[in-house]
C-alpha cells in the first residue's frame, strides 16, 4: 500500500510590521460602505447618508483611541505625516536620527537628534527643540518606544510642536500627549489605503481648501473609514499573548546564538530586530523564504535596497547587515514561533 502524501507545512506570516490581515468585520464594514456609494461631499439626500455614515466613522475612530481633538482620514501614516510637515503652524526643526523614511525624505535642513548606542532612546535635547518635532512613537524595525511624555514636555517648553508618528502603536497602546499624530489602518487591521493625521487643534494646521474640512482633497473613502473604525474597536487583547510569545521567540534565539537589538529598552510586544552572527540578512530571508516563513530586513519601505539600515547605523548596531525583523499579529501562534525558532537554528548552523 503507497504511503499518504507528505503535505507541506502552511506558511507562517512575520511580518506583521509591515501590514497585516484585514479582520473579517473590518471587511463586513467596507462592504457596508460600498453599499453607501454616494459622494458624501454631495448635497443630496444619497451624499447626506454617506456623509452621516463617515462622520459616525470619525467620531467611532476618536472614541476608540480616546482622541478629544479633530480628525483628518488620509490615504495612510505617510500622507498623514506630509500633511502634517507641509502645512504645521510651525517649521520643521528636528527628527530623531531614526525616523521613518516618510519623515527622512520630508526633513529638509531638520536637526537630527540623536539615538543613545544600543537603545535607540533618545536623551534629553542640549536646547529645547523649537518649531515643529516630529518622533516615531515606536519604531518599525526594532520596537523601541520613545519616551514621548518627556519629550512632548521638553519641546512645548520652547515653545515647540510635537509630531508623533504612531503607525505602528495606534491601536495598540495609549496613544502619546502630542499635537499631531499619524495613524495607518492597515497596521492593526483595517484595509491598506486609510489613515489618519489626529490634530489637537485646527489652529495648528493651515488648510488649503477641498474635503476633509478643508484639509484635504479628493473623495472621502467611507468604506475605508467604516473598517478603520470597526479594527480600532476591537481592541488589542492579543498584545499579551504577543508579549509571551516574543519572550519564547527571544529567549531560543539566545540560546541559538542569536543576538536580540536594543533588548534593554522598552519595546512593543509585537516587533523585535534580531542578529545571527556569520549570516547575512539577505542570506536569511532567502532561507526562511524557501521554508514557507516571511519576516523582513527592516522596513518594508526601503526592504530592496542595499543601503544598511539607517537605524541600525543610528544605534552603533554591530552586525547591522546580518539583522532581521520579526513581527507577530493577532493571528500568531506558539506552534508557529516554535517552527521559525527550529529554522533559525538550522540556517544558524548552515
Amino acid at each position: 500500500m503507497p504511503l499518504p502524501p507528505v503535505l507541506p507545512l502552511p506558511p507562517i506570516y512575520l511580518d506583521h510590521a509591515a501590514t497585516t490581515p484585514l479582520l473579517p468585520q473590518a471587511r463586513a464594514a467596507m462592504e457596508e460602505g460600498f453599499r453607501l456609494w454616494a459622494n458624501p461631499s454631495s448635497p443630496h439626500k444619497a451624499g447626506r447618508a454617506a456623509r452621516a455614515a463617515l462622520e459616525q466613522a470619525r467620531a467611532r475612530v476618536q472614541a476608540a483611541l480616546g482622541w478629544r481633538g479633530e480628525v483628518i482620514f488620509t490615504s495612510g501614516a505617510s500622507e498623514a505625516l506630509a500633511i502634517a510637515i507641509g502645512r504645521s503652524a510651525k517649521p520643521l526643526s528636528a527628527v530623531s536620527e531614526v525616523e521613518h523614511e516618510a519623515v527622512l525624505r520630508l526633513s529638509g535642513a531638520a536637526a537630527r537628534w540623536p539615538v543613545h548606542a544600543g537603545t535607540g532612546l533618545l536623551g534629553d535635547a542640549a536646547e529645547g527643540p523649537q518649531g515643529l518635532v516630529a518622533i516615531q512613537h515606536a519604531n518599525n524595525e526594532t520596537g523601541v518606544i520613545q519616551p514621548l511624555d518627556r519629550i512632548a514636555a521638553q519641546v512645548r517648553a520652547a515653545g515647540g510642536l510635537l509630531l508623533a508618528d504612531c503607525a505602528q502603536t495606534a491601536g495598540k497602546i495609549a496613544l502619546p500627549d502630542a499635537d499631531l499624530i499619524a495613524v495607518s489602518a492597515h497596521k492593526f487591521g483595517g484595509p491598506i489605503g486609510i489613515g489618519a493625521l489626529l490634530v489637537r487643534d485646527w489652529a495648528l494646521l493651515r488648510p488649503t481648501g477641498g474635503q476633509e474640512r478643508g484639509y484635504r482633497p479628493g473623495t472621502e473613502n467611507l468604506p475605508g473609514a467604516l473598517a478603520m473604525a470597526t479594527a480600532l474597536e476591537a481592541g488589542h487583547d492579543w498584545l499579551t499573548d504577543a508579549a509571551h510569545l516574543r519572550h519564547r521567540l527571544e529567549a531560543g534565539i539566545v540560546a541559538a546564538g542569536g543576538e536580540v537589538v536594543a533588548a534593554g529598552a522598552p519595546r512593543l510586544a509585537s516587533i523585535g530586530a534580531y542578529r545571527m552572527p556569520g549570516k547575512s540578512a539577505t542570506a536569511q530571508l532567502i532561507r526562511f523564504d524557501g521554508m514557507g516563513i516571511a519576516v523582513s530586513a527592516g522596513s518594508a519601505c526601503s526592504s530592496g535596497s542595499l543601503k544598511a539600515s539607517h537605524v541600525l547605523t543610528a544605534m552603533r548596531c554591530a552586525g547591522a547587515g546580518e539583522v532581521i525583523r520579526v513581527s507577530i499579529g493577532r493571528e500568531t501562534t506558539r506552534a508557529e514561533i516554535d517552527r521559525f525558532l527550529a529554522a533559525w537554528a538550522e540556517v544558524a548552523g548552515a
